[in-house]
């Protein structure tokens, strides 16, 4: 009966919750951010969110999800709304999973059991969800770094050749525009956008580097436009200068990648050697048994 009122309260208080909450949230709804499921009915976590003031309790969370959330989606002025919706889709998951506990333990004739796994599940599911954001924000750095020495190699080939940086990079963006999915032409597209809007050459760049967050990038924007203006040789040594302290960070990132994906293969080579003993080794036990 306990687990069974439990249940009717958990519930019953979400459906209120939406009811009364849903229309002064509302703006929320409208957010695209792909990855959230429970984002029609996060209503109920949001006012849970807004009088905890969890944002202001836990300012450093909020700061490194939010960091994580303008890296991953490439936003700036809204990351703040969608760092509040990420966190009301984790308290919305714990939520479900401790409702969903209470269900277990009411099938279970009213055993604690179901309850600790859905409590154990609402602790674990949410710290999985910021660890797989900041991994895909690891990746997309990664990316970044791999792609940015080729970058670097083309301007300098095309610069060469007589062409203007601006000339050069938009004719390597538009080579890889197909490719619109690859972080670092993604933010160079939305660059050569907004200097073809009127944006000057500086403040295009100065955003680039904000987007994309990284050193090398911000060492290599702060280059060419040291150096941009005086072209020909001096432009071209700099930028080569550059290209060999990237391309020994790419090789660095190559062997982690290659260090990760054997680490990887360990415990799949140990079980099935685990498995290939066992089927050696029985039919011998059998036979000294006999």
């Amino acid at each position: 009966m306990t687990w069974a009122l439990v249940l009717v309260l958990l519930v019953g208080g979400w459906v209120v919750l939406n009811q009364l909450c849903g229309r002064k949230y509302n703006q929320f709804r409208s957010i695209t951010m792909a990855g959230l499921k429970l984002q029609q009915i996060s209503a109920p976590s949001l006012f849970l969110l807004d009088k905890l003031r969890v944002y202001n309790r836990l300012p450093v969370l909020f700061f490194k999800i939010q960091r994580s959330i303008q890296k991953n989606y490439g936003v700036q002025h809204r990351s703040a709304e969608m760092t509040i919706l990420f966190m009301a889709e984790i308290l919305s998951y714990s939520w479900l999973l401790v409702t969903l506990g209470c269900l277990l333990s009411l099938l279970m004739n009213g055993e604690i059991t179901g309850f600790g796994i859905g409590v154990l599940l609402a602790v674990l599911v949410p710290f999985s969800m910021i660890q797989d954001l900041q991994k895909k924000v690891q990746l997309r750095d990664q990316e970044i770094l791999l792609e940015l020495p080729e970058l670097l190699n083309k301007i300098i080939l095309l610069v060469g050749a007589g062409e203007t940086v601006q000339q050069a990079i938009t004719h390597c963006a538009r080579q890889k525009q197909s490719e619109d999915n690859h972080p670092l032409y993604r933010e160079i597209l939305k660059m050569i956008h907004e200097w073809e809007s009127g944006y000057s050459f500086q403040q295009s760049f100065d955003a680039l580097s904000k987007r994309c967050g990284i050193q090398e990038v911000s060492i290599f924007t702060t280059t060419v436009l040291l150096n941009y203006r005086r072209g020909g040789n001096d432009f071209v040594l700099a930028l080569r200068d550059l290209s060999r302290v990237l391309w020994e960070r790419r090789k660095a990132i190559s062997r982690t990648r290659g260090e990760q994906a054997s680490s990887k293969l360990v415990f799949p080579m140990v079980l099935i050697f685990l498995v290939v003993l066992l089927l050696v080794g029985s039919p011998a036990f059998m036979m000294m048994k006999i």
